[in-house]
Parts: C-alpha cells; structure tokens; sequence
C-alpha cells in the first residue's frame, strides 16, 4: 500500500483526488497540511469533519517527520509548487506534483535532479491523460481506420467574456498555465515532443494578461492546432480529426470544475451519454464509406494513482516521463512570451 500526505487542501484536491482515490485500496490517505489561516474559520473546521479518515494539521513537520508517509502530494498555488516539493524531497518522500509543475523549465530541471540524487520518485499530475474524450480519441488513433493523420484540432473553450471583471486582474500567462498546460501535455504524450511551434497568443478585454491562444505543433506534414478561449458560446468539438481515410469528431466530456455536489464528492464511473459520443467517417479497405459512432471511454483520474503506486512500489517506469513535463514547460514559457 502507498501511504500519501497531501500539502494543500482546495478545489484540485477535493474535486479531482479525493473522489477517485477512494476507490483504490493500494492507496492510503493519512494526513492534509493545511496553513492556519485556511483553517481559521468554523467553516472550514466543520468541512474537515467531512473525512473522518484524515488528518488535518496546521505543522507541516507532522507530513515530513512521519515515516509512515511514502509520498506528499502538493495541491498548493502554483508559484509554491517548486518550493514545497524541494521541502518533500529533502525530507525523503516521493512527491507527486499537481500541475502546473514549476513556472519554468530550468526550476523543473532543478527539482527532478534533486530526486534523482535522493533516489526519489518525482511525479507530475497530467491527469489529463485519463479524460474521457482525450482516451476516446486515443482509441481511434490507434485503430488506423483514419489513415495518416493530416490534421487535429484540440479545443477546450468557455464562454466568459467578463472573466477579468468578475475574478479581478489576472496575470500574464494564467490562463496558458492553468488550462493549455493540459492541452499541450495530452498531444506530447500521443506525439512526442513537436518539431515546431507556431505561437498566437493573444489578450481581448485586459491589458497583461490572455484569455485566447491557439499553438499549432508541428509534426512533418501533420498539424496539431490547439485552441482555448474564453469567448465561444456554441458546442465546438473537442476534438476534430482529417486523416486520408477519414473523418473524426467528440464533442466535450463538459467542465467538471462546473458540477454542482456537496461534500465529500464522488466520482462517476459512467460512460457518457450517447449523445456525446464522438462521429467517425472513414473509408474501409473494401472502399465502402462507414459512418458509426464511437463508444466514449470513461474518465478516471485515479488512473495516475495507479501509475504513481506502481512506479514507487513496483519500480515500474514513469508514464509522464521527466523530458515531457520539460518540454511542456519550455512551450508554456514560450506561449508566455508571445502574448500580443
């Protein structure tokens, strides 16, 4: 069993861990640091009692000192991220990184050497990797019905146009950071590192800071364009596919940060509606045209817990490997930079 502590307690933790952990016995939840502050309020207090099974404590040597914990989970703001992993390590635990993993690739070089030299697991939560629609499109890849790939789109888009005005000033490279590190990841790890980069990165309604991007990654003849932005109102597909053989298109799993449940949440297990299964046109070898629908793969980010407990206790090779996180970062900093 693989006994983890987690550093931080917000949205990432209660929404996306928490809710599929519980259904791995291999995994052991023993204890959450949280900051005084962020426990100040009888609110807060009674929201602990909902996990019984936890331990929350404000000193963090009770996580780093306790030989029971294999490994710290960091779930605490992005530009702590780099900080609090260095922390772990040095105190010998594993870390498992919540993304996105450091605000630069040279910071990110530094913290998995420093595993490296402790003979420590360091991990990044691409959890990503285990959506529905991305694992849906996976499947058809691999199945070859599309022939060579010419050209894939990747959208994940809102529509919120007065975000800035609602959530305050945001900073430059938020939005790149928080959602098209996602993104990037999913195509890197079908495709590996891209050849070439196009950049658009762009700011509409504020001054500093994007609320649209669209990177094009370059593979030889074939073009990855992935977009997000926060001024779309219509159902776009999430993923649009043109091969030589064919046609693909799977509309979005949705927002999960968007669903409403109380506390403690619990993780669906079901396969999406058909409706939102995706639509894939193709050219058998017979020559006859074939227009099915493609049953949807079920979303289960738990999944990464599974790498995680087989890659420290099995000694089981990384499935997010160190050189895509890196390469993931260098795009991100990129895509920063090229804001207009």
């Amino acid at each position: 069993m693989l006994t983890i502590a987690f550093i931080g307690f917000g949205n990432s933790v209660i929404r996306y861990h928490l809710p599929y952990i519980r259904h791995r016995s291999h995994i052991k939840i023993k204890s959450v640091y949280r900051r005084k502050e962020d426990r100040s309020s009888q609110q807060e207090l009674t929201r602990e009692k909902l996990y019984p099974d936890i331990f929350f404590t404000e000193n963090l040597d009770d996580i780093l000192l306790d030989k029971e914990i294999d490994c710290v989970v960091i779930n605490t703001p992005d530009a702590t991220h780099v900080h609090y992993a260095k922390l772990a390590l040095n105190a010998d635990k594993h870390v498992l990184v919540e993304k996105p993993f450091a605000p630069t690739e040279k910071e990110a070089k530094e913290v998995f050497d420093l595993a490296k030299d402790k003979g420590l697991i360091c991990y990044v939560n691409h959890n990503r990797r285990y959506d529905a629609d991305f694992l849906t499109l996976r499947k058809v890849l691999e199945s070859g019905k599309l022939g060579d790939i010419i050209e894939i789109e990747s959208h994940y888009d809102y529509y919120k146009p007065y975000d800035y005005q609602n959530n305050g000033p945001r900073e430059k490279g938020w939005f790149i950071y928080s959602l098209g590190v996602h993104n990037f990841d999913q195509i890197i790890s079908h495709f590996g590192v891209p050849q070439r980069v196009v950049y658009d990165v762009r700011s509409f309604t504020a001054d500093g800071a994007e609320d649209y991007f669209d990177l094009q990654f370059c593979y030889g003849n074939m073009k990855v364009s992935i977009a997000s932005s926060l001024y779309v109102s219509i159902d776009y597909p999430r993923f649009l596919v043109h091969g030589t053989k064919g046609s693909f298109a799977k509309q979005s799993q949705g927002h999960l940060s968007a669903i409403k449940a109380p506390e403690p949440i619990h993780a669906s297990f079901k396969v999406e509606d058909e409706s939102k299964w995706g639509t894939l046109s193709y050219v058998d070898s017979n020559g006859e045209h074939i227009v099915e629908k493609v049953k949807s793969e079920v979303t289960d980010y738990g999944r990464l817990y599974d790498d995680l407990h087989d890659i420290i206790l099995l000694k089981k090779p990384k499935i997010v490997k160190d050189e895509q996180v890196l390469a993931v970062l260098s795009i991100l900093e990129a895509a920063k930079e090229n804001l207009r």
